[in-house]
């Protein structure tokens, strides 16, 4: 059965059809609100899964506080996010996660590429489609430089963006400024960005004093699993007038007259008012998910409630199988190589 992680991830005529044609019980329609959300989250858990796959670990959680009866019943969960992930090891650490998880975005064929391309491609794929704007020559705040922030700051570099990356980590913001991009403190950016675009999975990485700094016709973007990066309950007390200008395209115009703009409500914008990552890099995801679940089921019993990465080998085969299909050589190392590799005798 299938449920829906985001209120505005759902696509209608998708979920119609996995009832209609593949007789697949799924609860998610697009624009649900938070009581719809979490009433679809509980039907999906009133079938009794023995085996959770999570993306942002609302599922999870849900289990821990309202349905902790049926954790006994749970052989494991996965989880597809950073975010998820982010919250997953908050469990482990307070000793309050009570089944084991696998957090599927740790893996390598994972994070390097459905994080950074996917991302990439498809927020921006959002924004455009909200917007309709030219990229071109506008100031590009990233704000977060994880892999799906380096992924955004390199697509909008690729459209002519002049990007500037906002960066809590040193040796993040050092790499994003040796790969060509201007880093700077949310205040000094909020200044001069013509879009902002937050990706960190932490909150108010956009407030209200950062708004308050910024130019008339800013635009403000999530690709975030929630909607908390972006303080947009402080935007709405300080508004003093509020107009939907297209869909997924609020207009905000504040006391000072100055007009701010929010997309798709704050909430993801590469599935609020796109469609999401191509099939052609999810494909990596569900691999490493459909792997996640044949983990656990085959150490049913054997593993703590802790969070576990699947092994490196499972990412080479992923990684050998999408090198197939897309046409794609790999070169293998001789006997002599390989002799080299593993001896310590050779030298100068």
């Amino acid at each position: 059965m299938l449920c829906a992680s985001n209120p505005l991830s759902t696509q209608d005529e998708v979920a119609a059809s996995l009832v209609k044609d593949h007789k697949i019980p799924t609860f998610a329609i697009k624009g649900e609100n938070n009581q719809i959300y979490y009433r679809h989250l509980n039907a999906a858990l009133d079938y009794k899964p023995q085996v959770t796959m999570d993306d942002g670990a609302d599922l999870v959680s849900l289990l821990h506080s309202k349905r902790q009866g049926q954790l006994k019943d749970i052989i494991g969960s996965s989880e597809e996010t950073t975010t998820g992930v982010i919250r997953l090891r908050a469990m482990a650490k307070d000793k309050a996660l009570k089944v084991p998880v696998v957090a599927t975005n740790d893996s390598d064929t994972k994070h390097l590429f459905d994080n950074r391309y996917g991302t990439g491609q498809s927020t921006l794929d959002g924004i455009f489609r909200a917007t309709n704007i030219l990229l071109a020559g506008k100031n590009m705040v990233v704000v977060g430089y994880g892999w799906c922030g380096r992924g955004v700051a390199m697509r909008a570099k690729g459209h002519g963006a002049q990007v500037v990356v906002v960066e809590v980590d040193a040796v993040k913001a050092l790499e994003a400024g040796m790969d060509g991009f201007r880093v700077m403190t949310m205040r000094q950016a909020a200044k001069i960005g013509d879009i902002f675009v937050t990706v960190t999975g932490n909150k108010h990485v956009i407030d209200l004093q950062h708004m308050k700094l910024m130019k008339s016709g800013a635009i403000m973007a999530n690709s975030g699993h929630f909607d908390c990066e972006i303080n947009v309950a402080g935007l709405e007390k300080i508004k003093k007038t509020k107009r939907t200008i297209r869909k997924f395209l609020e207009e905000y115009t504040l006391k000072s007259g100055k007009k701010i703009y929010l997309l798709g409500e704050g909430r993801l914008i590469n599935l609020a008012a796109a469609e999401g990552h191509p099939a052609a890099v999810m494909d990596l995801s569900f691999a490493n998910q459909s792997l996640a679940v044949e983990f656990l089921v085959k150490n049913k019993g054997k593993l703590e409630n802790k969070v576990y990465v699947l092994p490196k080998s499972l990412d080479q085969m992923v990684a050998k199988l999408k090198l197939k299909a897309m046409g794609m050589g790999l070169e293998t190392l001789t006997s002599q190589q390989k002799r080299y590799l593993n001896s310590w005798k050779e030298g100068t």
